[in-house]
């Protein structure tokens, strides 16, 4: 049943090299804005939310747009949300070829908690749930990045249950999410070889990058100094990307295409390829409104405004207007995970 499900994504990852597909296979989805981190590179975590959709909402949403196969969870912190395991749940049900479910946290929830949660999903026969760590540094690094004293350790319990819980569970997968900003380039190598200390089997493959990015749609930074050196972020991407061992697999080959192209927009600061968004792809904040991407505010709609179906606003002038944008090559440049793979699937020469 599960090489059923990634074959129907595959397919559709297939059919988007050849033409515009008539509805999106990925969904990214912030199901919360609140946030019990203190991050220096984001302002998530002074947003108040109020009116966020409620549970009731989403599942109306996934009845009406019942054909995803890959939904990546974000917030704020998605563990924060009580009702995070009924969410996932929803689309499940839902979306009969649902393969993948990606979500990440920053371990300051209670872990008891969290890897309860952890366990019913894996427990629902999801094929696939992709767990990202946060984590930006060593100890002293990531609790001055984060805000938060005893980050770092907590961090590293988590990563520890992790591994306790895949012994019991195949369909659990994952990864440290490390991003990268003023505060820690050049950083990665030390890094890494310190974390080594407490975990002595980890390797360049245990790690996902990203690059800071402003957004006032999403991390609500623009007042922040984040950025750092291009090509000392540069080195820090290529330096993981030469140590990265080769594994076999549709994922492992788009992670290391993904990596390869970020380095590649360190060094330029240019959209190194158009994106698949309001085509593959779109993102939905916690408050029902629709965008093209996570970094691109530019609003087509809102669910709750459309009795919770994507069907006609995806084809509205708002809609179509992005997607000219897009082949002109007049987007925001950016280069972010929740983007890069579905576009990189979209165009299979780039990962040869």
């Amino acid at each position: 049943m599960s090489l059923g499900k990634f074959m129907k994504l595959s397919l559709n990852a297939v059919k988007s090299n050849l033409m515009s597909l008539d509805r999106p296979y990925k969904l990214t989805f912030s199901i919360s804005y609140w946030c019990n981190s203190r991050c220096l590179t984001c302002n998530i975590w002074q947003i108040r939310p109020k009116n966020e959709l409620t549970l009731e909402e989403i599942r109306r949403f996934a009845k009406e747009n019942n054909y995803f196969k890959w939904i990546e969870i974000t917030g704020g912190e998605p563990f924060m949300r009580s009702d995070i395991v009924d969410i996932v749940q929803a689309f499940k049900e839902n979306s009969k070829d649902l393969y993948i479910v990606t979500i990440p946290t920053n371990s300051l929830t209670n872990h008891d908690m969290v890897l309860k949660k952890i366990e019913e999903m894996l427990s629902t026969g999801l094929p696939r749930l992709s767990i990202t760590v946060s984590l930006d540094g060593n100890r002293e690094t990531h609790d001055k990045i984060r805000g938060v004293p005893g980050n770092y350790d907590r961090c590293m319990d988590m990563w520890r249950r992790l591994g306790e819980l895949k012994k019991r569970y195949s369909n659990l997968f994952f990864v440290f999410g490390y991003t990268i900003s003023r505060y820690n380039q050049g950083m990665f190598e030390q890094m890494f070889n310190d974390i080594k200390k407490d975990i002595p089997d980890l390797t360049y493959n245990d790690f996902h990058i990203n690059i800071g990015q402003i957004s006032d749609s999403y991390y609500n930074n623009s007042n922040l100094d984040i950025k750092g050196e291009r090509e000392t972020i540069a080195n820090d991407i290529k330096h993981v990307v030469d140590r990265r061992r080769f594994e076999l697999g549709a994922i492992p080959i788009i992670e290391t295409a993904y990596l390869k192209k970020l380095h590649s927009y360190a060094k330029t600061g240019e959209m190194p390829m158009k994106s698949r968004g309001l085509d593959a792809s779109l993102f939905m904040d916690s408050y029902g409104n629709v965008y093209p991407s996570i970094m691109w505010d530019r609003k087509i709609g809102n669910i709750r405004d459309s009795n919770y179906g994507l069907g006609q606003m995806w084809h509205n002038s708002d809609a179509e207007e992005v997607r000219k944008l897009i082949k002109e090559g007049k987007e925001p440049a950016s280069w972010t995970a929740c983007e890069a793979y579905q576009t990189l699937a979209g165009n299979v020469a780039s990962l040869l």
